[in-house]
């Protein structure tokens, strides 16, 4: 099995476009797994569309141990011809300045992952090698094996830049994609759109696979690809299987979770039913619900005019039955959802209402303590996550009724504080997204929260 990394100059440089054209360009002819580094929902679906592989997440700092992340990127490539990740930001972007500190380069290193650096061309031309030789020299451990230029605005400007780079960097320039701004993807709060919300989405991707196909050596890329070996087997996260259905919301509005988080339930023996909190009108039977993350205040009005299954989530809280929200949940679970076209009544377990808000309220990797015990953990215990949200959610209570401690920790200095998270019975909902595999203990934890037998983390 080969493997490889796509990574950027910058964010905005064109990785995901190359990334896609690439995917597209080579899907017919090889078996491929993608993966995203960083906590990112929205870019894996588009990996998944074109190559009809569920894509993964790489985040070093949501899965802190590195034999676990070696794990998860071994097993998930079994079978396959080719790994290719995608990275996020800039090639050296992490938590603060550290350049090893979950950046794309640290995950390229710690996984020995042959690297293509993206650069946008557009507006320069000898200029881009004085950047392409400082990304290969600032760290030398990085195994950079290739550029390819974005945004080139015809044959003759491809020409310049590569001729610049041959003769000061001397590192294989591999092609370029031309501007065509019929193919970009539109964006919106969180990143781009979702696949399943553009028109003619298919379209531009195989437009872009065209333009790789035309204009990138993929041949050339290919032989750049490293070889992958089998990890080390890890202490499994379940010593045995446990008895619990889980109701998981599933559709445009909810559909922000992390396929390594599901497939680890259903190791773990969770049944995972799926439901449409959109168009169904009553919840399967099941023992506990999950509500990802997502857009929900996209389908602000649809969802409140499905009544009947407010009524139903309101009535399996009441019954004291375990309800787990991240992010779009938590939107979902309060009284009412404030955006720019109205206010919406949702379902009211929290008393309390969201409104989307035009700048990022909270953004990036943070620690979170529970005051008290509730289903995501213990009190004191330290849980890592990541927050990225456009609204806040206001008690309607007088006094704080959060139940975390939250803080984010930057080059080894607390830079922010602040409290989040919010427990009604067995309903927990809070903006916080975490990844199951940070932690045996923390996922045996929330398995018993959730209803399940216990599970010997032994």
């Amino acid at each position: 099995m080969k493997k490889l990394l796509i990574a950027g100059a910058t964010s905005g440089s064109g990785k995901t476009s190359v990334t896609l054209g690439i995917l597209s360009a080579l899907s017919n002819r090889y078996t491929i797994q993608p993966y995203k580094v960083g906590p990112d929902y929205v870019d894996t679906k588009f990996h998944s569309r074109i190559t009809g592989r569920n894509s993964r997440n790489l985040d070093s700092f949501l899965v802190p141990d590195d034999q676990v992340l070696k794990y998860l990127f071994e097993r998930n490539n079994q079978g396959v011809d080719l790994a290719v990740v995608e990275g996020v930001m800039g090639l050296y972007d992490g938590l603060g300045t550290d350049k090893d500190a979950h950046s794309t380069s640290s995950i390229a290193k710690k996984l020995s992952i042959p690297t293509i650096l993206v650069v946008n061309g557009r507006s320069a031309s000898t200029s881009v090698a004085a950047i392409v030789k400082g990304f290969v020299e600032f760290d030398p451990a990085v195994p950079i094996v290739g550029v390819v230029i974005n945004n080139v605005m015809s044959q003759n400007h491809f020409n310049l830049i590569k001729a610049a780079i041959d003769r000061y960097v001397g590192i294989p320039v591999l092609g370029y994609l031309p501007y065509k701004k019929e193919l970009s993807l539109p964006s919106r709060q969180l990143g781009l759109v979702p696949d399943d919300e553009i028109p003619s989405v298919d379209k531009k991707i195989a437009g872009l696979g065209q333009l790789a196909s035309e204009d990138i050596d993929l041949k050339r890329v290919l032989s750049l690809a490293g070889s992958s070996t089998e990890s080390a087997p890890i202490k499994p996260f379940v010593q045995h299987h446990v008895k619990l259905t889980l109701g998981v919301a599933s559709d445009e509005a909810f559909n922000f979770y992390y396929q390594d988080n599901l497939a680890l339930l259903k190791e773990a023996g969770v049944k995972l039913v799926y439901f449409s909190p959109l168009k169904d009108k009553q919840l399967p039977p099941v023992d506990a619900l999950y509500l990802g993350g997502g857009y929900p205040e996209e389908f602000a009005e649809e969802l409140a005019d499905n009544h009947e299954m407010k009524a139903a989530i309101r009535t399996f809280s009441k019954a004291n039955k375990p309800i787990y929200a991240e992010c779009g949940g938590l939107m979902y679970l309060g009284e009412k959802l404030i955006t720019k076209t109205g206010s919406y009544d949702m379902i009211g377990i929290f008393k309390g209402s969201s409104e989307m808000t035009p700048r990022l309220k909270r953004f990036g990797y943070c620690e979170a303590v529970p005051v008290k015990d509730v289903i995501l953990g213990s009190k004191g215990e330290r849980i890592r996550g990541h927050e990225f949200h456009h609204s806040i959610f206001t008690p309607d209570d007088a006094q704080d009724t959060s139940v975390l401690k939250m803080r984010k920790i930057r080059d080894g200095q607390v830079v922010d504080e602040w409290t989040g998270g919010y427990q009604v019975r067995q309903t927990f909902a809070s903006y916080l997204h975490v990844h199951f595999y940070q932690k045996r203990q923390f996922f045996a934890k929330l398995l018993r929260n959730l209803g399940a037998d216990v599970v010997d983390v032994n």
